[in-house]
Protein backbone atom coordinates (compact mmCIF):
# COMPACT_ATOMS: atom_id res chain seq x y z
CA UNK A 1 0.00 0.00 0.00
CA UNK A 2 2.38 3.02 0.65
CA UNK A 3 4.77 3.68 -2.24
CA UNK A 4 7.47 5.38 -0.84
CA UNK A 5 9.39 6.14 2.11
CA UNK A 6 7.43 9.08 3.54
CA UNK A 7 4.44 7.04 2.71
CA UNK A 8 5.89 3.87 4.85
CA UNK A 9 6.68 6.38 7.82
CA UNK A 10 3.05 7.88 8.01
CA UNK A 11 1.90 4.43 7.77
CA UNK A 12 3.91 3.02 10.46
CA UNK A 13 2.70 6.50 12.31
CA UNK A 14 -0.98 5.76 12.70
CA UNK A 15 -0.39 1.80 13.00
CA UNK A 16 1.66 2.31 16.21
CA UNK A 17 -0.53 5.34 17.63
CA UNK A 18 -3.23 2.68 17.50
CA UNK A 19 -1.58 -0.01 18.53
CA UNK A 20 0.02 0.88 21.57
CA UNK A 21 -2.79 2.24 22.85
CA UNK A 22 -4.46 -0.79 22.51
CA UNK A 23 -1.92 -2.42 24.59
CA UNK A 24 -1.40 -0.34 26.95
CA UNK A 25 -5.42 -0.15 27.75
CA UNK A 26 -5.21 -4.27 27.15
CA UNK A 27 -1.75 -4.70 29.44
CA UNK A 28 -3.56 -2.16 32.51
CA UNK A 29 -7.10 -4.07 32.14
CA UNK A 30 -6.26 -7.45 30.71
CA UNK A 31 -3.00 -8.32 32.13
CA UNK A 32 -2.67 -6.54 34.95
CA UNK A 33 -6.12 -5.52 36.29
CA UNK A 34 -6.86 -8.00 38.76
CA UNK A 35 -3.16 -7.59 40.44
CA UNK A 36 -3.47 -3.66 40.31
CA UNK A 37 -7.30 -3.46 42.22
CA UNK A 38 -5.89 -6.49 45.00
CA UNK A 39 -3.07 -4.12 45.56
CA UNK A 40 -4.95 -1.23 46.12
CA UNK A 41 -8.09 -2.87 47.20
CA UNK A 42 -10.89 -1.06 45.09
CA UNK A 43 -13.29 -3.22 42.49
CA UNK A 44 -11.78 -0.71 39.51
CA UNK A 45 -8.81 -0.75 37.69
CA UNK A 46 -9.22 2.61 36.93
CA UNK A 47 -9.92 3.72 40.31
CA UNK A 48 -6.68 1.36 41.18
CA UNK A 49 -4.28 3.38 39.16
CA UNK A 50 -5.57 6.45 40.26
CA UNK A 51 -4.80 5.66 43.93
CA UNK A 52 -1.79 4.28 42.58
CA UNK A 53 -0.71 7.51 40.88
CA UNK A 54 -0.07 5.65 37.18
CA UNK A 55 1.73 3.05 36.21
CA UNK A 56 5.09 1.22 37.44
CA UNK A 57 7.33 1.84 35.02
CA UNK A 58 11.38 2.10 35.15
CA UNK A 59 11.01 1.26 39.13
CA UNK A 60 9.01 4.09 39.85
CA UNK A 61 5.30 4.75 39.11
CA UNK A 62 4.42 7.22 35.83
CA UNK A 63 1.32 9.10 34.56
CA UNK A 64 -0.33 6.71 32.07
CA UNK A 65 0.49 9.67 29.04
CA UNK A 66 3.94 8.81 29.91
CA UNK A 67 3.94 4.98 29.43
CA UNK A 68 2.13 5.52 25.87
CA UNK A 69 4.51 7.92 25.22
CA UNK A 70 7.47 5.69 26.07
CA UNK A 71 6.58 2.87 24.55
CA UNK A 72 5.27 4.47 21.17
CA UNK A 73 8.78 5.74 21.10
CA UNK A 74 10.39 1.77 21.32
CA UNK A 75 7.91 0.66 19.13
CA UNK A 76 7.58 3.41 16.44
CA UNK A 77 11.69 2.90 15.91
CA UNK A 78 11.05 -0.78 15.68
CA UNK A 79 8.36 -1.20 13.47
CA UNK A 80 10.38 1.15 11.24
CA UNK A 81 13.96 -0.05 11.47
CA UNK A 82 12.92 -3.64 11.86
CA UNK A 83 9.23 -4.61 11.75
CA UNK A 84 7.73 -3.57 8.70
CA UNK A 85 11.65 -3.96 6.50
CA UNK A 86 11.66 -7.90 7.37
CA UNK A 87 7.75 -8.52 7.45
CA UNK A 88 7.44 -7.41 3.63
CA UNK A 89 10.61 -9.76 2.93
CA UNK A 90 9.30 -12.85 5.08
CA UNK A 91 6.19 -12.08 3.03
CA UNK A 92 8.23 -12.06 -0.48
CA UNK A 93 9.83 -15.26 0.23
CA UNK A 94 6.94 -17.63 0.25
CA UNK A 95 4.30 -15.30 -1.87
CA UNK A 96 5.35 -13.21 -4.95
CA UNK A 97 3.28 -9.99 -4.60
CA UNK A 98 2.50 -9.41 -8.58
CA UNK A 99 0.70 -13.29 -8.70
CA UNK A 100 -0.76 -13.15 -5.10
CA UNK A 101 -4.16 -11.68 -4.31
CA UNK A 102 -3.20 -8.05 -2.14
CA UNK A 103 -5.59 -10.06 0.58
CA UNK A 104 -3.50 -12.56 1.21
CA UNK A 105 -0.43 -10.99 0.75
CA UNK A 106 -1.48 -7.90 3.28
CA UNK A 107 -2.44 -10.82 5.58
CA UNK A 108 0.97 -12.14 5.42
CA UNK A 109 2.57 -8.94 5.45
CA UNK A 110 0.45 -8.50 9.08
CA UNK A 111 1.65 -12.10 10.28
CA UNK A 112 4.62 -11.65 9.42
CA UNK A 113 5.00 -8.19 11.33
CA UNK A 114 3.13 -9.61 14.57
CA UNK A 115 5.36 -12.43 14.88
CA UNK A 116 8.17 -10.34 14.73
CA UNK A 117 7.41 -7.51 16.63
CA UNK A 118 5.35 -9.28 19.76
CA UNK A 119 8.83 -10.92 21.12
CA UNK A 120 10.77 -7.41 20.75
CA UNK A 121 8.29 -5.09 21.98
CA UNK A 122 7.71 -8.00 25.11
CA UNK A 123 11.90 -8.21 25.47
CA UNK A 124 11.47 -4.27 25.83
CA UNK A 125 8.79 -4.10 28.40
CA UNK A 126 9.99 -6.95 30.36
CA UNK A 127 12.57 -4.32 31.12
CA UNK A 128 10.48 -1.16 31.41
CA UNK A 129 7.85 -3.11 33.76
CA UNK A 130 10.77 -5.28 35.71
CA UNK A 131 10.38 -4.57 39.43
CA UNK A 132 13.99 -3.49 40.08
CA UNK A 133 13.12 -2.82 43.44
CA UNK A 134 13.93 -6.82 44.29
CA UNK A 135 16.51 -6.33 42.45
CA UNK A 136 17.35 -8.09 38.97
CA UNK A 137 17.58 -11.63 38.02
CA UNK A 138 18.22 -12.77 34.73
CA UNK A 139 15.60 -16.40 34.83
CA UNK A 140 12.77 -13.82 36.36
CA UNK A 141 13.00 -11.49 33.40
CA UNK A 142 13.49 -14.42 31.05
CA UNK A 143 10.04 -15.80 32.75
CA UNK A 144 8.55 -12.26 32.60
CA UNK A 145 9.17 -12.41 28.57
CA UNK A 146 7.69 -15.65 28.13
CA UNK A 147 4.76 -14.58 30.03
CA UNK A 148 4.33 -11.20 28.05
CA UNK A 149 4.71 -13.10 24.59
CA UNK A 150 1.85 -15.85 25.64
CA UNK A 151 -0.43 -12.82 26.72
CA UNK A 152 0.61 -10.36 23.41
CA UNK A 153 0.66 -12.91 20.83
CA UNK A 154 -3.02 -13.92 20.41
CA UNK A 155 -4.16 -10.33 20.88
CA UNK A 156 -1.71 -8.70 18.38
CA UNK A 157 -2.76 -11.53 15.86
CA UNK A 158 -6.28 -11.09 16.29
CA UNK A 159 -6.15 -6.96 16.55
CA UNK A 160 -4.08 -6.14 13.88
CA UNK A 161 -5.50 -9.24 11.49
CA UNK A 162 -9.00 -8.17 11.73
CA UNK A 163 -8.66 -4.67 13.80
CA UNK A 164 -5.70 -2.73 13.41
CA UNK A 165 -4.88 -2.77 10.15
CA UNK A 166 -7.92 -2.90 8.36
CA UNK A 167 -8.84 0.46 10.25
CA UNK A 168 -5.22 2.14 9.31
CA UNK A 169 -5.45 0.77 5.50
CA UNK A 170 -8.74 3.12 5.30
CA UNK A 171 -7.49 6.02 7.04
CA UNK A 172 -4.40 6.19 4.90
CA UNK A 173 -6.21 5.81 1.75
CA UNK A 174 -7.90 8.87 2.77
CA UNK A 175 -5.02 10.61 3.52
CA UNK A 176 -3.31 9.55 0.55
CA UNK A 177 -6.09 9.58 -1.58
CA UNK A 178 -4.64 11.79 -4.42
CA UNK A 179 -1.20 9.30 -4.81
CA UNK A 180 -2.93 6.16 -4.72
CA UNK A 181 -5.38 7.49 -7.56
CA UNK A 182 -2.15 7.90 -9.66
Amino acid sequence: MPRNQFQRMVFAFITVVITVHAYVFYSIYVVNGDSLRQAVGTTSVLAAVRTIGGIYMFGRVMPVWSVVLVEFCFAYFIECVYGSPLSFRLACKNFDPKTTHPVLFETAIICATVGLMVPAMSLIATFLYYPYNNGFQIHVALVQWLRLMCFNFPFAFFTQLFFIQSFVRTVFKLIFARDIKK
